[in-house]
């Protein structure tokens, strides 16, 4: 046994259920009128909804009966005497909201129709007992806008959409706002008054800073109008526009990263403080109590918190504190009293798991780019909190979904399973991602397989200078984009990675355009024109250039690959085809099926089902590269719905 090989073995191997099973606690909540405490916990093995008193937490009660798909979001009315929640069927994202009374327990179906996706459109601090919501159960293209009373449950019908992708209300529920996307891929907003649109925009973007400019909400009186703004700047900025005279004056800024979140005051819905995320988060406050508040509770955590819940009043929190190398735990903030009280830990069975720090760093592309990553060590390749292995390891690098989104600093689950069986682990935000500016995300424009694939390809390479991979041991995975970077990473360069893992990938960037929930019809340009139009000549031959279904007969190395039947994102077609072009060229590959999941995994235990495949998968195809191990299959699969269409015995323990 070598010293590499002892080193792992000392390290205990966390179960992969106690990352990728049911949190025991999630979403903690305090009600408007502080209560009531909330959250999401298993019943029967599904996350459903809790509450309790506060004055008794351990009085708790069960106020929802999910027995199939787990609750994904849920909040409190605004005036505290229900609970909304969304939820959809197998993964198709057809989200209905739901009621359930606090007094009496009662469940009610708020939008009773079938293919329709509710959007909430507008919420007040002044009217509790009604909210405004788009459906589409009349043209799934459009979400027209009702006025739901919570206690009734009666829907009004405030405006028909028929051309429009979204809308703002004010603090009265009265719709102030329509945007649609213009010609040139950009946005215009457009003032309406007494439920009619103007014929003009008063605002417009080009498609340059449509990601990166948005209306952010009115104060309460309707005065004040805050924007997220990139126009005429890199970074999008924090400002307030006096919506009489249309004069902007500008809040808040940061030259590396876009203004991200904000909270409000509760009664006057003024921007008390900002948050912004370089390489990890920081909120910065313009009230002084506010930064008071925030500076006490930073001195009492290590790691990041943050503010999940406020009390209307504002003198009650619930706050969370991510350690990193320890489990995220959820407090009650009582401002006043200037103390904080246990509320639950999300998973408490990691306490004392050998859990990894992540590290921050930044890599730059051969362009110039700055590409603000994140990696994390297996435990057993240096001393804890080091930064770089005392010898290269086997690495995974993991590419984000989006691929408009970005990878942040915190806990993450695959992170610390791959860790832990001796793999590194690379998160990189390439060119095309969020939040850096838009000359960031521009960078990516019709870059599928070109620019934005370079950039992992340059982290690899980053990564094997720096003497933290192995070169012939890297793997790639990921999902949705991340899945398509994985396939096209084998399909691409398949000299530069050992193996992939894709997950919800599409494979044909034309049949991906071509089958987009209707729903995003509205928003179609911003797709033709960042990766391309297959209603032109030019654009069709980029989309199937970067198509990695196209050059399925140059992968030569391992490939599992997991699919929702359900997906209504990346269909089921994206992964048949790029299998039965595989299987055609007598290249194996190992193909999963869930049927009763959409874009990704919502019950737990097709999650683990899927994880502990992909472990197995990593660690017999790197075993001969350097120090890894897996957590065996067992039976893993039986209490799961996955199907292994495909390649079972290209898996040891899976093909029985």
């Amino acid at each position: 046994m070598t010293a590499a090989t002892s080193a792992l073995d000392t390290t205990t191997l966390i179960p992969r259920d106690h990352l990728f099973g049911n949190p025991t606690r999630s979403q903690g909540r305090i009600s408007p009128d502080g209560k009531w405490l909330s959250w999401l916990a298993p019943e029967n093995g599904v996350m459903n909804i809790w509450i309790a008193p506060r004055s008794n937490p351990d009085a708790a009660r069960l106020m929802t009966h999910s027995a199939d798909r787990p609750i994904p979001q849920y909040m409190w009315s605004p005036d505290a005497t229900s609970l909304m929640f969304i939820q959809d069927k197998a993964g198709d994202e057809n989200f209905l909201l739901y009621r359930v009374d606090v007094e009496t327990g009662e469940e009610t179906t708020l939008t009773p129709f079938e293919n329709t996706r509710v959007d909430i459109v507008g919420a007040s601090d002044t009217i509790k007992d009604a909210i405004l919501v788009g459906l589409n159960n009349r043209d799934p293209q459009f979400h027209d806008v009702h006025r739901l009373n919570l206690t009734t449950g009666a829907l009004e019908l405030v405006f028909e959409n028929t051309k429009f992708a979204g809308f703002l209300a004010d603090d009265t529920l009265t719709l102030r706002m329509a945007m649609n996307q213009n010609a040139e891929g950009g946005t215009d907003y457009f003032r309406i008054e007494d439920n009619v649109v103007a014929d003009t925009a008063f605002e417009s973007t080009a498609m340059e800073d449509a990601m990166t400019t948005s209306p952010a909400g009115y104060t309460t009186d309707g005065s004040i109008l805050y924007w997220l703004d990139s126009r005429g700047r890199d970074t999008a900025a924090l400002y307030a526009q006096d919506t009489a005279t249309g004069e902007k004056t500008l809040i808040a800024q940061d030259e590396k990263a876009d203004i991200g979140g904000s909270l409000r005051h509760q009664q006057t819905g003024e921007v008390l403080a900002y948050s912004v995320t370089y390489l990890k988060t920081h909120w910065h406050a313009l009230d002084p109590e506010i930064q008071a508040s925030f500076d006490w509770i930073d001195a009492q955590f290590e790691g990041q918190s943050g503010v999940m819940s406020r009390t209307e009043d504002d003198r009650t929190w619930i706050v969370w504190n991510d350690p990193l190398d320890a489990p995220i735990s959820t407090h009650i903030y009582d401002r006043d009293a200037q103390t904080l009280t246990p509320f639950y830990t999300t998973r408490p069975e990691l306490d004392g798991a050998p859990l990894q720090p992540m590290h921050p760093v930044e890599i730059a592309s051969r362009d110039g780019l700055t590409l603000p990553s994140y990696l994390t060590l297996p435990s057993s390749s240096a001393p804890k909190g080091a930064d770089r292995p005392g010898a290269p390891v086997p690495m995974v690098l993991l590419v984000h979904g989006g691929p408009w989104a970005r990878d942040t600093y915190g806990f993450s689950s695959i992170h610390q399973m791959l860790a832990n069986r001796g793999f590194a682990v690379l998160s990189v935000n390439f060119r095309g991602s969020t939040g850096f500016g838009k000359g960031f995300i521009n960078a990516g424009n019709k870059q599928w397989g070109l620019a934005m694939h370079d950039d992992l390809i340059d982290a690899v390479d980053w990564a094997v200078d720096q003497g933290i991979a192995k070169r012939d041991a890297v793997a790639i995975m990921g999902g949705s984009y991340g899945g398509y970077a994985t396939l096209a990473g084998l399909a691409f360069t398949p000299d530069v990675f050992a193996c992939g893992v894709d997950i919800v990938g599409p494979s044909n960037l034309e049949t991906l355009l071509g089958t987009i929930p209707p729903y995003w019809a509205p928003m179609v340009k911003i797709f033709h024109e960042r990766m391309g139009n297959p209603g032109t000549e030019e654009g069709l031959a980029m989309l199937k250039a970067a198509s990695p279904l196209y050059k399925a007969d140059q992968i030569t190395k391992p490939l599992l690959i997991a699919q929702g039947a359900n997906d209504p994102r990346v269909r089921q077609d994206e992964s048949d085809q790029i299998v039965a072009a595989m299987k055609a060229a007598n290249i194996p590959v190992t193909y999963v099926l869930y049927p009763d999941e959409g874009h990704g995994f919502a019950k737990p235990e097709n999650s683990i089902s899927f994880f502990a495949i992909a472990e197995n998968f990593l660690a017999q195809t790197l075993a001969d590269k350097g120090d890894v191990r897996a957590e065996p299959l067992a039976n893993v699969l039986d209490p799961s719905t996955a199907q292994v269409v495909e390649g079972a015995a290209h898996v040891q323990g899976l093909g029985g």
